[in-house]
Order: structure tokens, then sequence, then C-alpha cells
């Protein structure tokens, strides 16, 4: 159990720091989680220790039997001919009328609220973030984003309150 205490440390002080009080964040309106379901790279994020240092990193979101779903995040250590290694956790849908809000588990009994921000209509690219805005991921179903596409989320994102120079892009391997 202590081994993983690490993973759970940033879930706790994430909603710490004080100042001013930014308004709720706008998930979106509705989350097709059959469409959804699969594997996202990660392209960015607001870096902090537990996923320093990685790259080539993805989730991959699955549904398990119960209705939970299996959140698998995979990455390589430094370089991407690094071996990969998986840590394996769990989610649930809370808000079922817009599947937008999840709860995320890496290790009982410490959840995370996870926030589906921005969804690209054909479910290319999506922004994840949690409430205090202190964690933030750009996910796509490739490698890597066209600059413009990348520059409109940005955008998205400046509009939720969040300050995209805050953000650090994950190297991938090319297509």
């Amino acid at each position: 159990m202590m081994r993983f205490l690490p993973l759970i440390l940033p879930f706790l002080f994430v909603g710490c720091a004080s100042g001013p009080k930014a308004p709720p964040l706008r998930t979106v309106v509705h989350v097709d989680m059959d469409r959804y379901l699969g594997r996202w790279h990660v392209i960015a994020n607001i870096p902090y220790f537990l996923e320093k240092g990685k790259v080539a990193s993805y989730d991959t979101y699955a549904r398990r039997p119960d209705g939970t779903l299996v959140n698998d995040f995979t990455f390589r250590k430094g370089t991407l001919d690094a071996p990969e290694t998986t840590w394996h956790g769990s989610a649930w849908v809370v808000n079922t009328q817009t599947n937008a809000e999840w709860k995320v588990r890496f290790i009982w009994p410490f959840t995370s609220t996870y926030l589906v921000l921005e969804l690209d209509p054909d479910y290319r690219w999506a922004v994840v973030g949690t409430p205090g805005r202190g964690l933030l991921w750009v996910l796509a179903r490739d490698c890597q984003l066209p600059a413009a596409t990348y520059a409109r989320i940005l955008e998205c994102i400046r509009a939720q309150g969040y300050d995209p120079a805050k953000l650090a892009q994950v190297p991938q391997p090319a297509e």
C-alpha cells in the first residue's frame, strides 16, 4: 500500500491552494461512453511529480461487466524506447445524465474527480480536468495533434480559467 502513496498525494492537495474563486468548470453536454472508450494518448498535461519524466503515455478505458470502467495509464520512463509500464485503475461515471463527470481510483480508498471539459465531435481529442484546476490533460486518439487543433484547444482551456502556459507537451512517438 505504501508504494502507491505517491500516486494519490497530488489528488489530496490539488484543492488546497487559495486565491480568487474561479467559476465552476463547465463540462461537455454529453459523452457517448461507447465512443469515448479505448485508447487516448496524453498530448499535454499540467505536470506534477507522478507524470514527470513519463513519455509516450496513454490512458485506456474499457467497460467492466459490473458497469465500472478499467482506467489503465501506460507510459515509458524517460525515453520512447524504454519499456512500457502500466498502472491499473478503475473509474465510474458519477453524472449519468452527461457522462462527463467521473470518479477515478488507482489506490483504494482515494479517488479523484475527472471532468470531460472539451470533446471533439468526432471523439478525436478531449480535454479532461479536475475541479480545482490543478490538473489538466489534453488527450487524443492519435499520438500527435495538428498545431491548429492544439491552438484551438488552448483557447478552450483559457476560457475555462486555466493558464495554458502551465501545460507541458508530452513526447509521443511519430505516427
